[in-house]
């Protein structure tokens, strides 16, 4: 545990940051700030001489951010974990006379990145109970605090990890992070111009056979309608649903209805 913090020479600016935990008393804590940061790109977790570490309860809590646990480094002291940085940041939500400057916490996201440029970050979290202390807090260039309901501005541990986090990866990637979907769109193609005009013809013929529709007095209730799909911006498969619930419509009423060939345009695809 007497070693000074190891220094990372990687190009990602994430990768640069040091997330610090200063005399964690709850080992759970340790295991959602490691998952907090995991979701959120961050990587190297310090603990500065914590209670229970490694525990079972700290996995538990990590919930798959084994890999953050397993590469923390431990230390006896805030001066070794803080080792080789060029800039620390304290999150407190006391302001302190003799403190250094307070910055909220998108505005200091925005900050640490750029620092980042010049060497190693770190973001310093005190005890649950106590916070940092005075001396703790004037080891670091700067205070973050999150902007909380004033009446009451207590956070979990975890969840303010979790919070700079996330204000750290949207500044990293100019507030448009990367989206990755596992799941499959569920989208077709856009209508064709076609298919969208006979399915006015066809929802018109229909208006009319029901009697909601006169057509010698239309008012403006055609031109409605197209409006209203037309924001809809109809795929080729929504029309073929439309269409086919008309066609049951019309059925119903006349007794013909047409065939799902019928409506098949002149290349033979459905509309």
């Amino acid at each position: 545990m007497n070693r000074p913090a190891r220094s990372h020479s990687s190009g990602l600016p994430l990768d640069r940051i040091r997330v610090v935990l200063s005399h964690t008393s709850h080992p759970g804590n340790i295991g959602a700030a490691a998952r907090a940061m995991k979701t959120m790109g961050l990587s190297r977790l310090l603990l500065v001489n914590p209670k229970r570490f490694p525990d079972d309860q700290a996995v538990a809590r990590a919930a798959g951010a084994d890999d953050i646990l397993a590469q923390a480094e431990v230390y006896a002291t805030l001066d070794e974990a803080l080792a080789d940085t060029v800039h620390a940041y304290a999150l407190s939500a006391r302001h302190r006379n003799l403190g250094p400057p307070a910055m909220p916490a998108r505005l200091a996201a925005t900050d640490i990145l750029a620092r980042t440029d010049e060497g190693e970050v770190a973001l310093l979290f005190g005890n649950e109970t106590a916070g940092l202390s005075n001396a703790e807090v004037q080891r670091c260039q700067r205070t973050v605090f999150i902007p909380a309901n004033p009446e009451y501005t207590s956070l979990n541990l975890a969840s303010a990890v979790q919070l700079l986090c996330y204000e750290l990866r949207l500044a990293a990637f100019g507030g448009r992070p990367p989206v990755v979907s596992k799941a499959v769109p569920f989208a077709t193609p856009l209508a064709a111009y076609q298919d969208v005009e006979r399915f006015y013809q066809h929802l018109e013929r229909v208006m009319v056979a029901s009697g909601f529709l006169d057509p010698q007095h239309p008012r403006r209730l055609v031109p409605k309608l197209r409006r209203l799909f037309g924001r809809a911006e109809l795929e080729s498969d929504e029309i073929n649903i439309l269409r086919g619930l008309l066609d049951a419509v019309e059925h119903t009423l006349t007794g013909k209805g047409e065939s799902r060939e019928a409506r098949q345009d002149d290349s033979g695809r459905k509309q």
